[in-house]
């Protein structure tokens, strides 16, 4: 086959679920209607309240806003193929939803590491907070997680952009990057070595600053009275579980598409929509029902 030719890709991935496809298309419209719904609540909830206009919570409604971006890249076009006959999508449109996959995940990472560092400066250096933690200074970190993921990524799609490929078949549900540069006909080592120089630099370095931010409240906090303890512990359980749960997620579809595993091909395929699917329920539940100054406007809203 000319590579020349293989301009629309077949989303091959769909042929084990097609027995059940509106079983699975009501589950993922339930999944996204509740993913829109409960984080949209959040986050009308932090920007309609003033008392809320606060960095911390600034944080949880962006990180809201990325998990509603991340699922609108991916649950549409899952919709949409559920219903479909054939599953069949271009390679312009493979190549961008892959972009914008990666760029919300690449996004989530650093959103969790800037509030891993408002909670250590919160706990750890109380009096000099408001001077450290400003608006203007939450306004740039915020630029900065989700400007650098877009460069980071850009460079990944040109990349990918400009491959020549062998075969039309995709044995996903939906585009990623590494089983998109597979297809490849040519010598991929150079996509592949900056992909992962990529993955190491939107993973490794949020990962570590959130472990050393944690280090020193656990520090602080056992030399701090009960009080103080129960306040840090109810502000900072919630976003490891976010964090804890969005790596490993994360981190199975990465290897679920670099290393030849045996698990049953339809287990694979669900795993691998798994970080799109518990931290955006996860995140507006655990912040919502956890921190009880958002939990407190919610009540009072109905």
């Amino acid at each position: 086959m000319d590579d020349s030719n293989v301009t629309y890709l077949t989303l091959s991935g769909y042929v084990e679920l097609e027995r059940y496809r509106y079983i699975y298309f009501v589950i993922v419209l339930t999944l996204y209607l509740l993913i829109i719904i409960c984080n949209g609540l959040v986050i009308f909830v932090i920007l309609t309240n003033k008392s809320l206009h606060e960095p911390m919570y600034i944080f949880i409604a962006a990180l809201l806003c990325n998990a509603v971006f991340g699922s609108t890249t991916l649950y549409p076009r899952l919709l949409t193929n559920f219903l479909s006959e054939k599953q069949i999508v271009s390679y312009e449109e493979c190549t961008f939803q892959s972009y914008f996959i990666y760029t919300y995940g690449a996004s989530e990472f650093t959103l969790l590491s800037a509030m891993a560092y408002d909670r250590y400066v919160s706990i750890c250096k109380p009096l000099q907070y408001a001077m450290i933690i400003k608006m203007s200074t939450v306004r740039k970190i915020l630029f900065c997680c989700w400007f650098g993921p877009c460069c980071e990524m850009s460079i990944t799609l040109i990349m990918t952009y400009q491959i020549k490929l062998c075969t039309f078949k995709l044995n996903r549900i939906y585009c990623n990057n590494n089983a998109l540069v597979k297809l490849s006909c040519g010598d991929t080592s150079v996509r592949n070595a900056y992909g992962t120089f990529v993955l190491c630099i939107a993973v490794f370095p949020p990962l570590t600053f959130v472990l050393f931010s944690y280090f020193k409240i656990l520090s602080v906090c056992l030399k701090c009275s009960k009080d103080f303890r129960k306040k840090a512990i109810r502000t900072c359980v919630p976003h490891l579980l976010i964090f804890s749960s969005f790596t490993v997620t994360s981190l199975f579809e990465v290897l679920s598409t670099k290393v030849e595993t045996n698990v049953p091909h339809i287990i694979s395929m669900i795993l691998s929509v798994e970080n799109m699917v518990i931290p955006p329920l996860a995140n507006p539940i655990i912040y919502g029902l956890k921190l009880k100054e958002i939990f407190y406007q919610i009540k009072k809203m109905f």
